[in-house]
């Protein structure tokens, strides 16, 4: 059964209700200084402890009388607006944590306290990706080196090359604005441990469009640089970097109405452009030489990176409809389909010096239109309209060829299951 591309758990995407804003009340600490005796001198008292004391009490060197100690009530902190809520430990007691208190941004609950859920969903998220381990070591690529010098064209080439350039750069930029922008926002630690786990596996991505440009025997420097000089290749980044890097700020107060939505407009670019339509077309000139026989090992691995992406896609759709309906955003609907035209015309000059020429079975009409009819799916799922309609499904192969095969020949490749630790349901 194949994959649903839209929704890799099929959980409903229908956000969780929102809670009432929590209440903070401010608790004195119980504390009460206890009367002492004249203090005595080092050689008469011994130094000791109490159980219950924070740090030992030093002695004095010097016989001094004991003054009353007059302690003023200790206010609990508030969390502020830019972190989540850290507790108080001077408190000796405190309230369990509650599911009300808890949101996915601006949140009041303790941060470090995983249970009780208030988002079960994110934690099976987690629990599904970790059954899907691999390594770019597990893949093996000696056809791929004869298929590069021995059968591609120069035009396939060329696509092979400028789809590395922009994958290895692009990854980096996921890595750095899950674990910089996003997650560090986050109120509920399920959320975050998903994310970590997002953080990990970018690295892993970009480890393996180096595997493949180190076994290829590539010019580092030179696929690395390129997104640098390629006019079309750094279009892309240029907007992701003017997307992104105003959320890229730990001080960013999240009850300020401006930055509040400027952050989920932030997210929902990078959730259902960046990662749920840039990344999941990126890989199709890939899998169109996959088709005839070629790139078989870097097209394996793109496969495993694809099921990631779109996991950490519609994840992030669904943190973005959840922060809507807690903190009761509107975003304009003028911005968000400028938004998606913006994103094509990026792509549409992308594949056009991707694809000067077609190569076989692939065309940059077909990459543009694919893109075109991703887009429509990715804004449905956020709920939003649909930004091209009338696009068609000019590659109805994509799907089916994204997924993974599990038919492997002993002698020439290693046998590697995408999962672990039992079976995992994509349905």
């Amino acid at each position: 059964m194949l994959m649903n591309w839209d929704d890799p758990l099929a959980v409903q995407a229908t956000p969780e209700p929102a809670a009432k804003p929590p209440v903070v009340e401010e608790t004195a600490a119980v504390y009460a200084p206890q009367s002492t005796a004249p203090a005595q001198t080092m050689a008469e008292q011994p130094l000791q402890t109490q159980p219950n004391d924070t740090l030992a009490q030093s002695p004095q060197l010097v016989p001094q009388p004991a003054q009353p100690v007059t302690e003023k009530p200790a206010k609990a902190k508030k969390p502020t607006a830019a972190a989540p809520a850290v507790p108080d430990f001077d408190q000796i007691s405190a309230d369990p944590v509650k599911t009300d208190d808890k949101r996915v941004v601006n949140g009041m609950a303790d941060i470090n306290q995983l249970a009780p859920f208030k988002y079960p969903w994110a934690w099976k998220y987690f629990l599904n990706a970790n059954k899907n381990h691999w390594t770019p070591l597990d893949i093996n690529m000696t056809q791929d080196v004869h298929d590069y010098n021995h059968k591609l064209t120069l035009e396939e080439r060329h696509v092979y090359e400028n789809v590395l350039s922009y994958l290895t750069t692009s990854d980096i930029l996921a890595m750095r604005n899950i674990g910089l922008a996003v997650m560090e926002k986050m109120s509920a630690p399920e959320l975050q441990i998903y994310q970590a786990r997002q953080v990990y596996e970018e690295s892993m991505h970009t480890w393996t469009y180096q595997h493949c440009i180190e076994t290829i025997g590539l010019d580092q420097g030179e696929i690395y640089n390129r997104y640098r000089v390629v006019p079309e290749i750094y279009g892309k980044i240029k907007i992701a970097n003017q997307r992104l890097n105003s959320v890229l700020r730990s001080d960013i107060d999240l009850r300020d109405r401006d930055e509040l939505e400027n952050f989920v407009m932030a997210y929902t670019f990078f959730a259902g452009i960046f990662e749920g339509t840039w990344f999941y077309n990126g890989f199709t000139p890939i899998f169109a030489l996959q088709r005839r026989g070629l790139m078989k090992g870097t097209a394996e691995q793109l496969q495993y990176i694809m099921r990631d992406e779109v996991m950490h896609a519609s994840f992030g759709i669904r943190v973005c409809k959840q922060i809507i309906e807690e903190e009761k955003v509107k975003l304009d609907p003028k911005a968000i389909q400028q938004m998606w035209e913006e994103a094509e015309a990026a792509e549409e000059a992308y594949s056009k010096n991707l694809l000067p020429e077609p190569i076989l079975g692939y065309k940059h009409e077909d990459h543009v239109a694919q893109f075109r009819f991703v887009a429509n799916r990715r804004a449905k799922s956020l709920g939003h309209k649909e930004p091209f309609p009338g696009a068609e499904n000019t590659l109805p192969w994509l799907d089916e060829q994204a997924n993974l095969k599990k038919e492997k020949n002993f002698f020439e490749t290693r046998v590697t299951e995408y999962q672990t630790g039992g079976a995992l349901s994509w349905d």
